[in-house]
This record gives structure tokens, sequence and C-alpha cells, in this order.
């Protein structure tokens, strides 16, 4: 009898600590479902300047490596080809046009801007926190300076950066009798009176640019170890290879390819820090990477702009070099490994990680991007068709599967006029992605297609207010 109660007692032993293991197991699991988000996005970056992309000089031990683990995207765009719009249709899902945040003149916000993200508008960093993710926005702002357009007011808990780009509040006198122009290819730190802001608050100025790349990663770095326990969703915005160039002391002339190079290797440094702390802290098979830019190379720089290898264009245009750009997703578990042709653009994050933290968008609102998760996990492919290629206001051009319609074209930064294509330039991109032939006269009606399309998207279009006009 005694023996009898003594395998009672040891089974509803077992039988507790089985259900406390799996009440623990349980929590666990629900405190760590809802995946991670990271986007790590360059500044001024090139579809060529990063060795899995073509580089022959540049070493990207790093961003090469989670190209293969993950996957690497051979047909991804950004929102615009400046950084302000850019920036905007990323971070809202929404073509800037619909926020009001593009112009012609100028082009991106300044320090004399009034305007910013409207209130209205809803950021990924908004999106997230209903469903409990800690936000944090570190790096280049450049969606207005003034509170009510900072981060912290746009869902970030936290932010750690500057509020415009790194080549603003030029200082005349410290520069002496250099142009802005030569200031940025041979700069000082006291020639651009940049503020670094921690939330709300100046604690720099101007900002050492020399050590930002390397504070930026360790404030990732932080952020990441102090929200382990808790979903988050942080975007790591870069100032870098903005003109003007600077780098830290450590990566000084170690590249082949210049000061340049120097700069983004020391990017790629970063990215490997990140990911070492994701792997270190347990994270990396619940976290998804994204690395991208917000447009293409600034080639009036020179060897100290980038490049955007096979693609025609830069920085400022609607050709392909401006607009198309390096992306790569990584995660273990989350993210299938290959090449992936579709396209794809920064506005299809906001959806995409909405879906995976089971967020349900609004239904208020236009929304430009598509959620891209069963491209990732190799179950599906993307639903994206088209691509619109604004300049400020105006559709400059259309992308419909392979077919790129030119409607006008213009340099980034040159002294001439946009020109009307009459009939617009052609381009079959899977064939020609340099845009080299212009194939319009042999079918016409595709380009009668692709004009029907920028009439119905133009109609699409509801009036708002151009943020970047308030001074």
């Amino acid at each position: 009898m005694k023996n009898l109660n003594r395998i009672k007692i040891i089974v509803f032993a077992v039988f507790i600590f089985t259900a406390n293991c799996c009440s623990s197991k349980g929590k666990e699991e629900a405190k760590t479902s809802k995946p991670n988000f990271i986007v790590i996005f360059a500044d001024d970056m090139g579809y060529g300047d990063v060795g899995v992309y073509g580089n022959p000089t540049i070493k990207t031990p790093n961003l090469d490596r989670i190209a293969t683990e993950g996957q690497k995207w051979t047909n991804f765009y950004v929102a615009a080809s400046v950084c302000t719009p850019s920036r905007a249709g990323l971070l809202t899902g929404r073509l800037p046009i619909r926020s009001g945040m593009c112009n012609e003149k100028p082009h991106v916000l300044t320090i004399r801007s009034k305007g910013g993200l409207p209130q209205k508008e809803i950021t990924i960093a908004q999106a997230l926190k209903g469903a409990g993710y800690q936000t944090a926005c570190i790096g280049k702002w450049h969606l207005g300076h003034l509170p009510q357009f900072l981060p912290t007011a746009h869902g970030f808990d936290y932010y750690y950066g500057i509020p415009y780009s790194n080549d603003m509040n030029f200082d005349k006198d410290k520069a002496g009798d250099k142009t802005l122009f030569e200031a940025k290819k041979s700069p000082e730190i006291e020639y651009f009176d940049v503020p670094l802001m921690r939330n709300t608050e100046i604690i720099e100025r101007p900002v050492e640019q020399s050590t930002i790349t390397k504070r930026y990663t360790y404030e990732a770095i932080n952020f990441i170890e102090e929200n382990k326990e808790k979903p988050f969703f942080l975007y790591l915005a870069h100032a870098i290879p903005h003109v003007p160039l600077y780098r830290s002391a450590e990566f000084e002339g170690i590249s082949l390819r210049g000061k340049f190079g120097d700069v983004i290797e020391e990017l790629d440094w970063s990215v490997g820090r990140i990911l070492s702390t994701l792997k270190e802290n347990g994270l990396d098979k619940n976290t998804l990477v994204v690395f991208t830019s917000d447009n293409g190379p600034w080639l009036i720089y020179d060897e100290q702009g980038g490049s955007a290898g096979l693609l025609r264009g830069g920085k400022g245009e609607t050709f392909e070099g401006g607009m198309r750009e390096p992306a790569i997703f990584w995660g273990e578990g989350l993210v299938k490994p290959g090449v992936v042709m579709d396209m794809g653009t920064t506005m299809d994050l906001l959806p995409t990680f909405c879906k995976l933290a089971d967020v349900k968008l609004r239904n208020d609102r236009i929304y430009d991007g598509y959620d891209i998760s069963p491209v990732l996990s190799g179950e599906g492919k993307s639903k994206r068709d088209m691509v619109f290629y604004y300049r400020g206001t105006d559709v400059f051009a259309i992308r419909k599967g392979a077919y790129k319609a030119h409607f006008y074209t213009q340099s980034g930064y040159g002294k001439d006029e946009r020109k009307l294509q009459d009939p617009p330039l052609l381009y079959n991109l899977e064939i020609d992605p340099s845009e080299k032939y212009n194939i319009a006269d042999q079918y016409p009606e595709i380009i009668q297609e692709i004009t029907q399309i920028l009439k119905e998207h133009q109609s699409s279009i509801v009036p708002v207010e151009n943020q970047l006009d308030k001074f």
C-alpha cells in the first residue's frame, strides 16, 4: 500500500513538473512568437557598391554572407531617387505624393523647412507599437527637424541621430574660400553645423562625423540587448556614403576603392556587428534583417560618389541607377535563401512586417506596398508588377512587367531641363537593364497600355498640402 502511495506521489510530481515546464515554455514561445525587424538603410549607396552585387574592389564580407544565407533581390526599388521622399515611402508604405513629402524644388527638406511627415501618416513604428513592439530610430531622419516631426512624434520610443543630411547647415565662415562643393570633397567637422540628437535634445553640435557610424552601431547594439525579451523594430539609417565622406581612424586607407571604399567597408563592419549581436543573444532565428539604400549614387562627386554598376544614371534620376537598389533580406527560419528576381520596393516593408506581426492595416488610406512575406518564405511570388518612378510630384516613368516607359527624362544634378519624350522611350529591363536600346517603335501597344496605367494612377492621387514648400 505504501509503495502504491509512493508511486502516486511520484506520478503526481512528474505531472506538476511537466505542466510547469510546458507552461514556462508556452510563455517563452508567446513572448518570442512575434518576429523582430531591423532595417539597415544606407544613404546614396549604388547598385554596384556591394561585393555580392559585382563591385570588384570594395570588400563587403558581411553583406556578401547574409546575401548568401538569405535573399539577394535584383529588382528592388525605392519610392524616390532622393532622400526625403524615399524615406517617407519606406516608413509609410505609400508613395510620397500621397503624404505631401515630395517636390521638385526643393526636392528634400532643408534646415529652413517648416514642414515634415504629417501626423496623420502611419509609420511602421506606429503600426507595430500597437502589437507591443519596442521601437527605435538610430541615424539620419530627414522627415522634419521640428519637434512635431521627429521620430519620437511618429511612433519611435527612442531616437539617436541627425535630423537631416550630413552636408546641411554649411558654415561658410569656417570653410573659408571653399565652395560648398569643394568643402564636401575635402570636409572638416566644423564645416557642417549638423546636430546630434537623443530623442528631442541636441547633445552634440557639430556632430563628430568621423565616429558617427561606430556610435550608431553601438547604440543599435544597446537597443537590441535591452529589448531582447520583447519584440522590437529597429530602423538604423546610416548617414553614409552620402557626401561628405567620413570614416573612423581604423578604416582610413583600408580599401582599394579609396575613401569611398573605406566608408562602405566600415558600413559592412557595422552590419557584421549587428548580426553578431543577434546571434550572441539568441535572436538570429526570430529577427528579419533588411539591408538596402535610400537612392542611387551621387555621381557628380566622381570618385567620392558610388556606382550603379550596369544600371544607367544615379541619384536624382529616374533611370534605373537612381531607384533600383541592392536589397538583402536575412533571417534564419524567416527567409528561404536564394536570388529573387521578383519586383519589390521599400514600400512593401510596412505591409510585410504587419503581416508577420499579425497587425491589421487601417483601411482608411491607399497603400502602395504589397505583402512580400510569401516570397521571403519561398512559398509564393510577389504581387508587384508595376513601379512608378516619381521625380518631385510628377511621374517620369513606369515599369510594367519587363517593360519601362519614360515619359520625361532629366539628369540628376545637371542644368538641363526636363525633356518630354513623345513617344515615350521604351526599354525591356529583363534584356536591357542598362536602358541602352529604345524599342518604342517595335511595341506601340505596350506604350499605349502603360500610358493608360499612368492616367488611371493619376486619377487615384488626392491633392494634399505640400510639406517641402513650407518655410
